[in-house]
């Protein structure tokens, strides 16, 4: 993917818990991207937060081939991409009451079932380069000091996935290199004898 690959795997995770969200009867726009204390977030009942990025280690160093989109297709090959992980919390939104706090659990449930049944967000919405939606089980230190990145905000139930790769792919592939003509470490050297 080019620059927009996080946006666009963003967009797709939000598409993704927003049909999840629809699936337990919940009306409008009811998923938000962005900060938990963001204002725009009130009134929605999940807020979807990217809270970090990473390179992904066990790619480090790798090369991304991707199919060319010119006819006929041929393989593009990236050297110098960067493969991601993207690291998302899943939170309730700003309910008023109890029975809006139950019916917000009934919203994180479905996303959680559907994010399980179908975890690779793939398509024309990700540029046809699969990725895959996984939990990440933060433990209780790693929640709080996440939750203190919002002081004004009161914890709400809350879940982390990981996305994961996420291709950024450099503008241009490079000019491959010459292909090798002689594995030899003579190669073009004459040896002693031949010098006479």
């Amino acid at each position: 993917m080019n620059y927009e690959a996080i946006y666009k795997v963003s967009i797709a995770l939000r598409e993704r818990v927003q049909q999840a969200y629809a699936a337990a009867g919940g009306a409008g726009n009811g998923v938000y991207v962005g900060p938990l204390d963001d204002a725009d977030a009130a009134g929605h009942k999940l807020v979807l937060f990217l809270y970090r990025v990473a390179p992904n280690p066990s790619l480090r160093n790798t090369a991304h081939t991707v199919p060319s989109p010119a006819a006929p297709p041929v393989s593009i090959t990236y050297k110098d991409a960067l493969a991601l992980d993207l690291y998302y919390l899943l939170t309730l939104g700003d309910a008023a009451g109890e029975a809006a706090d139950l019916e917000q659990l009934k919203f994180l449930g479905s996303a959680l079932q559907t994010l399980q049944r179908d975890p690779i967000l793939a398509g024309i919405a990700v540029d046809h380069e699969p990725v895959k939606v996984s939990l990440d089980p933060l433990g209780n230190d790693d929640m709080s000091r996440l939750w203190a990145l919002f002081p004004t905000m009161n914890y709400r139930t809350s879940v982390a996935f990981l996305a994961s790769p996420v291709w950024l792919d450099p503008r241009d592939p490079g000019t491959p290199a010459a292909p090798v003509i002689d594995e030899r470490l003579d190669a073009g050297h004459l040896g002693r004898a031949g010098r006479a």
